[in-house]
């Protein structure tokens, strides 16, 4: 259903894990927000210049994870996951308090973050919410990695592409619609390796927190992990959850449709900072009265804005 009003959570949700790189246990409380507030990060460990607000231009690396970054050089990383969550679910104001430098990756997925959401509920303001509408195919490629957005009626699509070397994963290739789709294959699909890479990892300090726990590990022609796959598109479909946690960081959800292929974190935040460059790309919209098409409210340049 497309959501013209902008939501919260009805109450405090609160999680507790340890984070995928850091391997440090970490405390995560999630508090409903007024309408306009946006999504803020507070890391509580620290008693001052701790709010970080979850905007691509706030992203300071995308190596294995999405790290957004305050300009005291306070962070947050692996927000990714989290990200997703909200952005399917359509929430648009929350306060995230963390006393820790990263979310706790708990099962590899947004399962639990899902689960939780919808035990609380979320609210509805009376405030409209305001869409970012794409005017133009736009384009970023950076070798054969590849990335584009073009106009879209009234909904976000996503159209991903992996190709792996590794015959197990192979070459796969799913479309979701924010509008008309389910989501619970890509809010349960968890985050994978390559059992070959894990050694790289670690050497570059991260995935201390790493296990079959939270991540499905995969070797030749084998999945390390006991269970199995979620779903047959569990490689994918985590990719596509990756996509959306990463455009959950624009100032308002995206009215388009991307097409990527073997695309990443760092990508798609070079690929919103060119996209948004260019203020003849998109308009800032809301629909009002609950009618379709859109009436322009105004147009300027995100950056200038965020």
């Amino acid at each position: 259903m497309f959501s013209f009003y902008q939501k919260s959570i009805n109450k405090k949700i609160q999680f507790k894990g340890i984070g995928l790189h850091t391997g440090k246990k970490v405390n995560m409380t999630l508090l409903p927000a007024p309408p306009n507030h946006g999504i803020i990060f507070k890391r509580i460990d620290l008693k001052t210049k701790n709010l970080i607000e979850a905007n691509f231009l706030n992203v300071r690396d995308a190596l294995l994870c999405t790290k957004i970054e305050n300009e005291f050089k306070i962070s947050v990383s692996t927000i990714e996951h989290l990200m997703g969550a909200l952005y399917g679910e359509k929430i648009n104001n929350l306060l995230i308090e963390i006393d820790s430098s990263e979310l706790p990756i708990m099962d590899g997925s947004a399962k639990d973050f899902i689960e939780k959401i919808k035990e609380v509920g979320v609210k509805q303001y009376d405030t409209l919410k305001k869409y970012i509408k794409v005017l133009k195919k736009f384009e970023y490629n950076v070798g054969k990695k590849t990335i584009s957005i073009e106009p879209e009626e009234n909904d976000l699509i996503i159209d991903f592409e992996i190709i792996y070397q590794n015959p197990l994963i192979g070459k796969q290739r799913k479309k979701i619609s924010l509008l008309k789709d389910k989501l619970t294959n890509v809010y349960n699909s968890r985050t994978f390796c390559l059992f070959e890479d894990i050694e790289k990892v670690k050497k570059a300090g991260l995935g201390k927190g790493g296990s079959l726990d939270n991540a499905i590990v995969v070797q030749n022609n084998k999945i390390l992990n006991q269970e199995g796959l979620r779903n047959e598109n569990e490689f994918v479909m985590h990719k596509i959850l990756d996509c959306l946690g990463d455009l959950a960081l624009t100032k308002h959800p995206l009215i388009g449709k991307i097409v990527c292929s073997q695309g990443g974190h760092k990508l798609t935040n070079d690929f919103l900072r060119s996209f948004f460059m260019d203020k003849s790309n998109y308009s800032v919209i809301e629909f009002k009265e609950n009618k379709l098409p859109n009436s322009l409210l105004y147009t300027k340049s995100l950056a200038a804005s965020a």
